[in-house]
């Protein structure tokens, strides 16, 4: 199941998310998103088998029909949690004050690692590092103080194009949640149009929105694509990301010119080898 992130370093209320029935097979689950419409149709024919034809194809259609505008994509609540259970922990911070009102406590937890370290915190070079620090972080993490609803802004148009659209080398700059530190690089997002358009801004704001959290490369770009899914369902989306990590340069194997890259194909984008390999052209070539 994929994630949407919300406030808080939450993820999304269980919002279940409509989904056009030609266009269900978008996002990918190991369990069927409904059976609905398949019960409709074999409890048709089996009630028309015993009752006549004409009541199981009435029954069978009727029940098949009613599913289809049932279908649904629950989305997971946050990172903590892997099914649709609610998250204990994220609800037990729901009345936490905002973000800002924490800068005390960090500037305190900050300037405790300085001392940890063995530096003196009211040295002149020193003294104001600790507030700096809790505002840069809160900076870096801004994402959690947003929604995708909020930054669409109601940016989303009518419009008959069913061509590709791709907007590439989006800069990206996250924080990896492994070891805290940063890893950056480009975003090229793709989407084929069903009947509606994003503004080309709100693309990138998609990036800044889920890039601004503690982050791992995989699931940002998971969570983009599905943004993008969201907000005017397509016929498919596909989005690539080209990372440099300094957990990987500054520490450990310190490989400086190593390159990760993940990608995310939904709809049309995985089931069409030559939409892909268009996008692809598109998206690498420099």
């Amino acid at each position: 199941m994929v994630e949407i992130g919300d406030h808080n370093g939450q993820e999304s209320e269980l919002e279940p998310v409509p989904v056009n029935p030609r266009k269900a097979s978008l996002i990918q689950q190991s369990e069927p998103i409904t059976n609905g419409h398949s019960n409709g149709l074999t409890n048709g024919t089996a009630n028309g088998t015993a009752n006549g034809t004409s009541n199981g194809t009435s029954n069978g259609t009727s029940n098949g029909n009613e599913a289809k505008g049932k279908e649904l994509v629950a989305l997971p609540k946050c990172h903590c949690v892997k099914g649709t259970e609610k998250c204990s922990y994220h609800e037990s911070k729901r009345q936490l004050p905002t973000r800002e009102a924490l800068i005390p406590e960090m500037t305190s937890a900050y300037r405790s690692l300085l001392s940890s370290l063995g530096e003196n915190p009211d040295r002149e070079g020193l003294l104001k590092t600790p507030e700096r620090a809790a505002k840069a972080m809160l900076y870096f993490t801004k994402g959690y103080d947003q929604s995708l609803e909020e930054i669409l802004n109601d940016a989303i148009f009518d419009e008959n194009h069913d061509e590709m659209v791709v907007v590439k080398d989006i800069e990206m700059f996250s924080m990896c949640e492994h070891h805290l530190v940063p890893f950056y690089g480009k975003v090229s997002i793709g989407y084929l149009p069903s009947g509606k358009v994003l503004g080309l801004s709100k693309l990138a704001r998609i990036v800044e929105v889920y890039s601004r959290r503690l982050q791992v490369q995989e699931r940002l770009t998971k969570q983009i694509a599905v943004a993008v899914l969201k907000a005017v369902q397509p016929t498919g989306v596909a989005v690539v990301v080209e990372g440099s990590h300094m957990c990987m340069v500054m520490r450990g194997v310190q490989k400086i010119n190593s390159k990760t890259v993940t990608s995310t194909m939904l709809g049309e984008f995985r089931d069409n080898q030559k939409t892909r390999e268009e996008f692809l052209k598109l998206a690498l070539h420099h």
